[in-house]
């Protein structure tokens, strides 16, 4: 019987037979033990057959109760009365009334971006009461809105939901999926899948030089500012976090100007170059500075750039004699214009500032 049989519907059954006639025969049915789906109808038609019909009561419900045993008694009028019994077995056939359900509306799983091609996420699990194919499922990804590349796929037999492709948190921390999971019948159901990306320290800090003044004059007064830079990191939280370093600090030193939070968990710090002491050319011409930016993750990752400044001279050197005294000896005869003896004076400036003049 198909559990889409309507109340009211009839089954035949053979009628019993009796060899005795008039009131010793049969003269009624019934069902033992009695249930609320069935009951039993009997009597005679126009033409005179005799008729016995189970009669359904109740709307079935294969997935409620998928069989039924019971009897129908046969019994006859005569003193005292006899009876006969046949059992019946009814198969309630499926019919495909249920749809799959999922075990929960909404699922979350996390995964760590770095994590292979062929990750699982997680699995997604739907039931379907029905019988045979009307509750084989399979599962089907719907991609969401304005997400058409295929970053998931899912395995439309156990439910499992891998990556086709590595993530990145960078560009996508979450992704919003929809799973399908429809029977053989055709019924469906949909549940939402919220995949949240783990950050890992996969992005060093990065440091732009946005203004630095070179060649500096070396009369420079200490606490000039002389460059300008930034420094970023793509990650978030500590990942984020960036300290600065400086590997000459007798002439330079690095003092934070500001500090901007963007949204995307990128931290933005820009630090200012300092000169902290006089510059002398003379002792140093040029100073190749070595700019260190450091995250806070685990293993930490670190970027770096070199800014040269070079020093101009200023005319803080005066001329200087090779010698303090200079002797000489002239006969009194000697020519004029004859040479006596030369004086030479260095400058340690360079260029304009370190020709000399005698007079």
């Amino acid at each position: 019987v198909t559990e889409k049989s309507d109340p009211g519907s009839r089954f035949a059954l053979e009628v019993a037979q009796d060899l005795d006639i008039g009131s010793n025969s049969i003269q009624a049915y019934s069902i033992t033990p009695e249930n609320k789906y069935f009951s039993v109808s009997y009597g005679t038609r126009s033409n005179g057959d005799k008729y016995v019909d189970l009669v359904l009561d109740k709307a079935l419900d294969r997935e409620e109760q998928a069989e039924m045993h019971f009897g129908v008694i046969a019994v006859d009028g005569g003193s005292p009365p006899r009876s006969g019994t046949i059992e019946v077995s009814i198969v309630i056939l499926d019919v495909n009334d249920n749809a799959p359900v999922f075990t929960q509306e909404r699922y979350t799983g996390k995964i760590l971006e770095n994590m292979p091609e062929g990750s699982v996420v997680l699995t997604v699990l739907a039931s379907d009461p029905d019988a045979g194919i009307n509750g084989d499922i399979s599962y089907q990804l719907r991609q969401a809105v304005g997400q058409s590349d295929s970053t998931f796929v899912i395995d439309p037999k156990t439910g499992e939901i891998k990556l086709t492709k590595p993530l990145d948190f960078e560009a996508a921390q979450t992704h919003e999926l929809s799973v399908i999971a429809r029977d053989g019948g055709g019924l469906s159901a949909i549940c939402k899948v919220l995949v949240e990306v783990v950050d890992v320290n996969d992005n060093a800090p990065e440091l732009v030089v946005s203004s630095f003044n070179s060649p500096l004059p070396e009369n420079t007064v200490p606490g000039t500012v002389v460059a300008l830079f930034s420094v970023r990191d793509r990650d978030s939280g500590a990942n984020g976090k960036i300290s600065c370093a400086l590997d000459d600090q007798l002439v330079f030193s690095l003092r934070p100007a500001y500090k901007n939070y963007y949204e995307l968990v990128t931290v933005s710090v820009l630090d200012q170059l300092l000169l902290v002491k006089s510059l002398d050319r003379e002792q140093q011409a040029a100073h190749n500075l070595i700019l260190t930016a450091t995250d806070n993750g685990s293993p930490m990752k670190s970027g770096s750039t070199t800014i040269q400044i070079i020093v101009l001279d200023g005319n803080d050197n005066a001329p200087e004699f090779t010698q303090s005294v200079y002797k000489a000896t002239v006969r009194e005869d000697v020519a004029v214009g004859s040479r006596v003896l030369q004086v030479t004076a260095t400058d340690r400036d360079e260029g304009p500032n370190a020709e000399v003049k005698y007079s």
